[in-house]
This record gives C-alpha cells, sequence and structure tokens, in this order.
C-alpha cells in the first residue's frame, strides 16, 4: 500500500462514513475531529515500538552549568537512547576520537564514585541534583554513565585540562526519536508504507465510535490483524528484530 497524506486520509474515512466531501483536513467538524484521531493514532502507534526509520544519530543538550560539568540532558523527542560516544581525544590531539562510553546502572555508578578520594586534586565534589555529592575525576574523559532521573545523563568523569563542562558538540549518540506530527493537507505521517493499513483501520475503527457513536467491528478486526502483521515484521535493514543474549552460548 502506497503512503497517503493526511487529507487522502481524512477523506477516505470520511467516505467510508458517508460524511460530506472535503478538500481541507479543516473544512468541516467531522473532518478536523478525524485528522485529530489520526494524529492521536499515529503517535499511539510510534509510542508502542521502536521504529526502525526512527533510529537516528543525535547529540545530548548542553546545560551551560559550570557546577555541573558532567551533565548533559536527554533531547525532548528522544524515545530510547542505544549508545553514547564521546571525543575523548587529549590535549595536543588534532584527530577526532569517538568512544563509546559503558553504562552503568545507578547503583553500581555510585558505588564506582564513592570509592574516589575527594581529597585528591584530580577529583571534584560535585553536587547532583538531589543534594548528593558525587566523586568525581576531573583529569580523564569519561568513561561510564547513568542517569538518576531518565532526564539528565552524568558522567563518571571530564578532562578539566580540555574542557569546564562535557560538551554536546563532542557527542554522538544512537536513539530512537519522536518524529513530530505535522497537521496539514499534504502532510504524510511518519511511518513506513506498510504501516498505513493499520494506521487507517485504527482511524476508521475509532472515527465510527467517536463521531457515529457505533462499532465498525470489520475494521477493528483489520486493525488488529494489521498491527499482529507488524509486530511480526522483520526489519528491512538487520535481517529481523534482534535480542540481546546476554553471553549465553549457543
Amino acid at each position: 500500500m502506497a503512503k497517503k497524506t493526511l487529507l487522502e486520509i481524512v477523506q477516505s474515512v470520511l467516505n467510508d462514513m458517508v460524511s460530506d466531501e472535503v478538500n481541507d483536513i479543516d473544512d468541516t467538524v467531522e473532518s478536523q475531529t478525524v485528522a485529530n484521531i489520526v494524529q492521536s493514532v499515529y503517535e499511539s502507534m510510534l509510542a508502542n515500538r521502536n521504529w526502525p526509520h526512527t533510529k537516528t544519530l543525535v547529540q545530548l543538550d548542553s546545560l551551560a552549568d559550570a557546577s555541573k560539568p558532567v551533565y548533559l540532558r536527554l533531547p525532548e523527542r528522544l524515545k530510547e537512547l542505544v549508545t553514547i560516544s564521546y571525543d575523548v581525544k587529549k590535549l595536543g590531539d588534532t584527530a577526532t576520537k569517538y568512544r563509546e562510553i559503558k553504562y552503568r546502572d545507578p547503583e553500581a555508578f555510585l558505588r564506582m564514585l564513592a570509592n574516589r578520594d575527594s581529597a585528591k586534586t584530580t577529583v571534584d565534589e560535585i553536587v547532583d541534583f538531589s543534594g548528593i555529592k558525587l566523586m568525581i575525576q576531573n583529569d580523564k574523559a569519561p568513561e561510564y554513565w547513568t542517569s538518576f532521573d531518565d532526564d539528565y545523563i552524568v558522567f563518571d568523569s571530564y578532562d578539566s585540562s580540555l574542557e569546564s563542562t562535557v560538551q554536546k558538540s563532542k557527542t554522538s549518540c544512537l536513539a530512537y526519536i519522536i518524529p513530530l506530527f505535522e497537521r496539514s493537507n499534504d502532510a504524510i505521517p511518519n511511518l513506513p508504507a506498510e504501516a498505513f493499513p493499520a494506521l487507517i483501520a485504527e482511524v476508521k475503527s475509532t472515527a465510527f465510535y467517536d463521531i457515529k457513536q457505533m462499532p465498525n467491528e470489520k475494521e477493528e478486526k483489520r486493525a488488529i490483524l494489521q498491527n499482529r502483521w507488524l509486530a511480526r515484521k522483520a526489519w528491512r535493514a538487520n535481517g529481523g528484530v534482534k535480542f540481546p543474549d546476554y553471553g549465553r552460548k549457543r
């Protein structure tokens, strides 16, 4: 199935409901309602899974706060962070040198920092937003990261000979993002072509119930079948859904 514009989806739904024809998504109250339903269903579909086409390279956001030299923030539209890499080149180096920063869960991260000696000049006492003091090493590039609140990223160290805080420009992250919904006639929902039957079926099912106050069993069944098929479908680029083996032997 080919992709459809928002106007084409609205027209298709209104046609099935035997409603007035429209040439603009804002022509009638019903067309506006259907457009809103398209947005709601679209956002729900994006939230329910990590779509391959939404996986992209991003940078973390800076805080511009000298009192938090190892903190960066997750971008607003970021859905799931996969990896963080940081440019770890040293003073005098000219070539960029990205290294993947290893994740540690908050408990293990805190235990690691607690073993550091705050009396050393290579260790800074950094106060977290919670008021807790963190022992942060100041003489090397970051090696580990964690997050205490799923909003801010905290690194275990930074190189104060190069920078006063970790830098957004030095981050390279792989993440799933949430594409914005464009509410205009010619806008095409940011989904793969094979997802459009599920999107349209769910919109029709919802529209019949919300606008006509009657269920549409045919479209409900179609929506269920399409969503089941999408859940099983292999990703185009990596040969199917992969699961971590956690070091298990095969």
